[in-house]
């Protein structure tokens, strides 16, 4: 039986990430980084797709787990009748080493514990050749990959599987370190185990101490900001999604997607995150990292990238595989990344124009980039795309994309920098209106006044949050309001927002899924735009109520099941509550500061 998607904990080094279940079973990871096939597939398969589980003996061994403070080090407290000892899972920051060190202690009496490996390598189809190199050492192999696995315990080969028993007393520490390397080098220098939980630590707490407050959700924040840097690859700046593929978004369905690659529709609202919790070396080194992954020809621009800006992302199945809880197709790969989704071009202007704000410098040939793509936006703007929701039906014509197109040219007439061509500001000026005026006589019901999904529908889509947090009208402005109003009446379920009516059939998807987390912070951020402060407050305590024991959230919840659904732990869920921490801290949205022109706001980013 699978654990329950929120009984997962992350590790992560800023490589590649783990997901450990309560039950010390290590049931996904990816080597050498996140996009890499998996040598332990136990989470979107079965333990035959591979697994590492250390644990005690005893089956009614109670446990209780915690982050080691601001760190992404997990302490796991074992109780049996015998004893109390503890398992510290992490992964080493050992320059472009990857791999899992994990710590058995004793603290008091005896515990019986047994180490249960089982790799799989190429996402659990490929059984390695597993060698013992000495007393300490073994070696697993299968094609390009190597697994070297370390420890004072003696380890033997039972049925397929690596397993090692051992016990623990009081003040006893047994370590086991494995890592990755290419099967056609040397394998991977040994580590000290307790050297390397120090150097993390120290990273941890280095790195976590540099937040911003955030008033009295200060704990949360920190704790999803430290997810994202779990989330990002070093070596680029890139943040993906999620470490996870295939965690589906209904229960036995096939809405079962690979997030293991970075969107650069996240840019601006990450940013915002960033920068609001004090971390501009990692605003400045995502900015960059979205910069040349969009370089070159506008018409070739995609929504999402590999880890150093790869393109050609081919999605495809893994049979073999039976999926979480059986929701199949489990899926590599992503075919969005060939879709063309218009809103694209407007978080990237306004990226630039926020990182302006905040006093980032933009590269020389900033403005030029920039006229380029809006040239071609100018000459794709009327046409239908497949929207920020990624449909896999027939394109339309998507109010946020096309509000999205207008904030392009809008953001960019409004910027005052030396040097601009006059010629330029009033030409883009005059596509913002030309823009806007087709929104307002299209995209607005007739009948009750607010926003719709796409022209000439009545289907109502949560994107419409965004549009709301723009400057697009004032947030008095009676379609404002009605937009909001609307989305409570028809996609609230039990308090959380739904992104749309998948009945509609506009995905292309048979229906069904879960309330959509940042949609509903997003809602929390349109109360604090509107003064409805109480309403913000009581659903963000709602919201981060959803988080699991350590503090972590997937894409969405299922109120009826109360299981949290999708991919996990899900980037876009810690960064908009970050955003919406923030906006009901200092009393302004911070997706809105976003969007925002650059005359209503502050230097600090609040709004006027």
């Amino acid at each position: 039986m699978a654990s329950r998607i929120e009984d997962y904990a992350m590790l992560g080094n800023c490589r590649s990430a783990a997901l450990v279940a309560r039950n010390g079973s290590i049931d996904w990871l990816c080597v050498p980084r996140f996009d890499a096939a998996a040598c332990f597939a136990a989470l979107v398969g079965d333990e035959s797709n591979g697994r590492w589980r250390i644990a005690p003996a005893d089956p009614d061994a109670a446990c209780e787990r915690r982050y080691i403070d601001g760190s992404l080090v997990l302490e796991t407290e074992w109780r049996t009748a015998t004893g109390r000892a503890r398992v510290i899972d992490f992964m080493p920051f050992a320059g472009e080493q990857v791999g899992v060190t994990r710590i058995v202690e004793g603290i008091e009496g005896r515990v019986d514990f047994e180490s249960v490996l089982t790799i799989r390598f190429d996402y659990g189809s490929a059984v390695p050749w597993v060698t013992r190199v000495d007393d300490e050492t073994i070696t697993a192999v299968a094609g390009p990959d190597l697994l070297v696995v370390r420890s004072p315990i003696a380890v033997e080969g039972e049925g397929m599987h690596s397993v090692a028993r051992f016990a623990v007393g009081a003040g006893d520490s047994v370590p086991f370190v494995m890592a990755w390397g290419a099967s056609h080098l040397p394998p991977p220098a040994a580590l000290d185990a307790h050297q390397e939980l120090k150097d993390s630590l120290a990273f941890w707490e280095d790195w976590s101490d540099r937040c911003n407050d955030s008033g009295e959700w200060s704990d949360i924040v920190r704790r999803s900001l430290i997810v994202l840097k779990g989330l990002s690859y070093l070596p680029t700046g890139g943040i993906v999604a999620a470490p996870t593929t295939s965690l589906p978004e209904q229960l036995g369905g096939e809405r079962n997607w690979d997030y293991r690659f970075c969107w650069a529709r996240d840019a601006t609202f990450v940013l915002s995150a960033l920068v609001n919790a004090g971390y501009h070396d990692e605003a400045s080194a995502w900015r960059e990292w979205v910069r040349r992954a969009v370089a070159g020809s506008p018409g070739q621009l995609q929504v999402l990238y590999g880890l150093a800006g790869e393109r050609r992302l081919e999605e495809y199945e893994l049979p073999w595989l039976a999926g979480y809880e059986g929701a199949k197709p489990v899926r590599v790969g992503n075919a969005a990344s060939a879709q063309f989704q218009l809103d694209i071009f407007g978080e990237l202007v306004g990226a630039f124009a926020h990182a302006v704000r905040h006093g980032v410098a933009l590269q020389p040939d900033a403005d030029d980039v920039q006229t380029v793509f809006l040239e071609h936006l100018e000459s794709i703007w009327r046409q239908r795309d497949e929207g920020i929701w990624e449909i896999r039906g027939e394109p339309r014509h998507f109010v946020h994309s096309k509000v999205m197109a207008w904030l392009a040219f809008q953001r960019a007439a409004e910027q005052n920098r030396d040097g601009r061509d006059p010629g330029f500001v009033r030409r883009w000026r005059g596509v913002a209106e030309e823009i806007k005026a087709d929104i307002l006589a299209k995209g607005v019901d007739p009948v009750r006044g607010c926003f719709t999904q796409s022209y000439g529908s009545t289907e109502l889509d949560a994107s419409l949050l965004l549009v709301t947090l723009t400057d697009f009208l004032p947030p008095d402005d009676p379609r404002i309001v009605a937009t909001v109003r609307a989305i409570e009446e028809d996609l609230l379920v039990e308090g959380f927002v739904r992104r749309y009516d998948t009945r509609s059939g506009v995905d292309g998807l048979p229906p069904g899924e879960g309330e959509f987390l940042p949609c509903s912070f997003w809602l929390v951020e349109n109360y604090v735009l509107l003064g409805r402060m109480d309403e913000a407050r009581t659903l963000f305590t709602r919201l981060v109520g959803l988080a699991n024991d350590l503090g972590l959230l997937a894409e969405e919840y299922d109120p009826r099941s109360k299981r949290l659904l999708g991919n996990f732990p899900q980037a876009f869920s810690h960064v908009a509550l970050v955003n919406a921490a923030f906006s009901l801290a200092h009393g302004f949205s911070a997706t809105a500061d976003i969007h925002a022109s650059p005359n209503t706001t502050d230097p600090q980013g609040v709004r006027a």
